[in-house]
């Protein structure tokens, strides 16, 4: 247990200096306000989050441990996640270098209202943790896993994917930044394909989830699609 919470707060210290590196390398941390409440918005309720689970449900935090393009099993998964890490690192740099040469302009309002996106994409993705405890990083099923249909699962088939996505757009916005925002337009095809190619994965492998898509048809967005 303490491994585990040693590698998650590694992990989280790891990812506020990633951060902070492609923010400030690209433009000067001084009067680039957006970014440090930016910083403050996505890494605060990543750590409440990262003890939250320490507490309530380590096993969920040690599959989250494990992601990225390395931790897939799917063929096609290790090229969507290593196209979506590139699209995640582009989110931060484009408003950064944005910012630096004054490219696009967005009031502070706006700014915040990106901010108040973030938040609620880490509000869905907690309720979710909540709720599913094989909420894993990876495209795999854990051993014993059940559908889950309760909480956000009663709405959307994958509430994981629409907290996200409230955050990716957040993100560019928060970091005042019009341009960044064509770079959600980019990653769009590659998470939706994403999201196709896990619906195929529970089809063959998860015990009525063909049942689940009937009773549940929308994906991501109640009554729309």
């Amino acid at each position: 247990m303490r491994a585990l919470q040693l590698r998650a707060f590694a992990g989280l210290l790891f990812l506020f200096v990633v951060l902070a590196v492609l923010l400030f390398l690209p433009a000067s941390p001084d009067h680039f306000w957006q970014a440090w409440v930016f910083l403050a918005v996505f890494w605060i309720p990543s750590l409440a989050i990262t003890l939250y689970l320490m507490k309530k449900d380590p096993e969920l935090l040690a599959r989250r441990m494990s992601s990225g393009p390395t931790a897939e099993k799917e063929p096609a998964q290790k090229i969507i996640m290593l196209l979506v890490s590139v699209g995640f690192i582009a989110l931060i740099v484009v408003p950064a270098l944005d910012h630096r040469f004054g490219w696009s302009h967005m009031s502070a309002g706006l700014v915040l209202a990106g901010d108040l996106l973030i938040l609620l994409g880490w509000l869905a993705i907690f309720f979710v943790f909540r709720a599913n405890t094989y909420a894993a990083a990876t495209i795999q099923l854990a051993p014993g896993q059940t559908i889950i249909s309760t909480g956000p699962y009663a709405l959307v088939r994958h509430p994981m994917y629409a907290g996200g996505l409230l955050m990716l757009v957040g993100m560019p916005i928060a970091l005042g930044s019009w341009w960044g925002l064509l770079v959600i337009l980019a990653m769009m095809p590659v998470l939706i394909w994403r999201l196709f190619e896990e619906e195929k994965f529970l089809v063959r492998n998860l015990a009525g989830y063909v049942a689940y898509q009937r009773n549940v048809p929308y994906r991501m967005i109640p009554l729309v699609w």
